[in-house]
């Protein structure tokens, strides 16, 4: 659709509008948001029904070509309000948009999350059934994510997330199939588990592991001892006693990682005003934004200089491509379609049209099945009179979308031509 005449109305800078990417769309209906659409596979792994909530990017198309990551989130039934709020207010700038699938861990959670049996935990009897991850791991491996790859829009660039337990459960993965996810976000992590079991494991399998592109978020809550606030981070490993293995292990982990871990970025935070239950929501906003710093736009600055060099501008805009590519396994834009529109339009406006023309161009470029990026390079060519090339340009849009209005503008510029 022609933007012509509010667009460049506008003459604020283009990078500005990345508050765009922050705000929540808004829905009709009785609710003001509606989180995690219900799915569920049967797996024949379990033996049984599994149930997710697959939270969908806004403007998501089926029927595009476009694959979205996708995060994997443990306990997501309880987990997936506060991932979506982090991930609502940050996507688009500093992490790119993705598919949220909440793994429901209502039942057997114990069992399907801890990697060993084991009878006894802390001096007391353990009765709860456990130890039966790698079933687990088979059906994320196995059975849903060939589901959710067929289903949805979902590519194979992967986020696992998970709580205690859940927590656990990454670590278990990262150790014992690191191919299946780029990045891991292990919230308080329970790694004190059968006598530091995956500890030991990563000991042994590290100096030799592989992680090159791979990334990890550890986080730990404050609290280190159950009954003696004397601990602080301090001097915490300098205690022995079993009250604070849980939060030794988690300092001990992450010192291996990044003593042994081979072309790994590997980071940790520690969280001394929150408790186990509560640092959740803090973790995933820290963890999910260090493991897609990478993704964050780069050089910002030149182009809310309007005496940048057209040709500075062109090459961020490649090295950006680039990047995403190298990250993501495939070519990706290196930005939203509606922010290089607008860039055109900016410039235009301000007179530098061999930069409008530039951003138009590449607009096509990365989104060829636009028909509102070939009507935006129509606007350009009919601005500098060029009726002929407006003409070729707004009969590929016309050819996109059949569009009445398409097909008016076609008819205008031949009598202009």
């Amino acid at each position: 659709m022609n933007t012509t005449s509010n667009l460049r109305s506008i003459n604020i800078l283009v990078f500005s509008l990345l508050i765009h990417f922050c705000a929540l769309a808004q829905k009709e209906g009785s609710y003001l948001k509606q989180l995690g659409l219900k799915d569920s596979l049967y797996s024949k792994t379990l033996s049984e029904t599994r149930t997710i909530y697959v939270q969908l990017p806004n403007g998501y198309n089926p029927e595009s070509q476009r694959e979205y990551p996708v995060v994997y989130l443990l306990d997501g039934d309880v987990m997936l309000p506060s991932l979506n709020t982090v991930y609502e207010t940050y996507y688009g700038g500093f992490m790119p948009e993705m598919i949220l699938i909440a793994i429901a861990n209502d039942h057997d959670r114990t069992k399907n999350l801890t990697p060993t049996t084991i009878t006894s935990r802390r001096g007391m009897p353990f009765q709860q059934e456990n130890g039966e991850a790698a079933t687990f791991a088979k059906f994320i491996k196995e059975e849903l994510i060939p589901f959710v790859e067929h289903k949805y829009r979902a590519s194979s660039y992967r986020t696992l997330v998970g709580h205690s337990y859940g927590g656990l459960f990454v670590c278990y993965e990262f150790i014992n199939d690191p191919k299946q996810f780029a990045n891991y976000l292990a919230i308080d992590p329970s790694l004190d588990w059968d006598d530091q079991y995956l500890l030991k494991q990563a000991q042994k399998s590290l100096p030799t592991a592989e992680h090159e592109g791979k990334a990890i978020f550890i986080s730990m809550s404050g609290q280190l001892h159950m009954q003696d606030p004397t601990i602080t981070i301090d001097n915490l490993m300098q205690d022995t006693s079993d009250f604070t293995l849980f939060s030794r292990s988690n300092v001990q982990f992450t010192n291996l990682l990044k003593e042994k871990g081979q072309g790994l970025k590997s980071y940790w935070k520690h969280y001394p005003n929150d408790l186990h239950g509560t640092v959740p929501l803090p973790s995933m906003l820290d963890g999910m934004l260090a493991l897609f710093q990478w993704y964050q736009m780069e050089q910002t600055d030149k182009f809310n200089v309007p005496d940048t060099p057209k040709d500075d501008l062109y090459e961020i805009m490649k090295y950006r491509a680039q990047k995403l590519e190298t990250h993501f396994g495939h070519p990706v834009p290196p930005y939203p379609e509606d922010l290089m529109n607008m860039s055109g339009y900016m410039y235009l406006d301000m007179g530098q049209v061999a930069k409008a023309k530039m951003f138009f161009e590449l607009c096509i470029e990365y989104y060829p099945s636009s028909a509102n990026a070939f009507d935006s390079l129509a606007d350009y060519y009919e601005s500098q009179n060029d009726y002929a090339n407006a003409l070729k340009a707004i009969s590929k849009a016309y050819a996109l979308s059949a569009s009445p209005y398409h097909k008016d503008r076609m008819e205008a510029l031949e009598k202009k031509k």
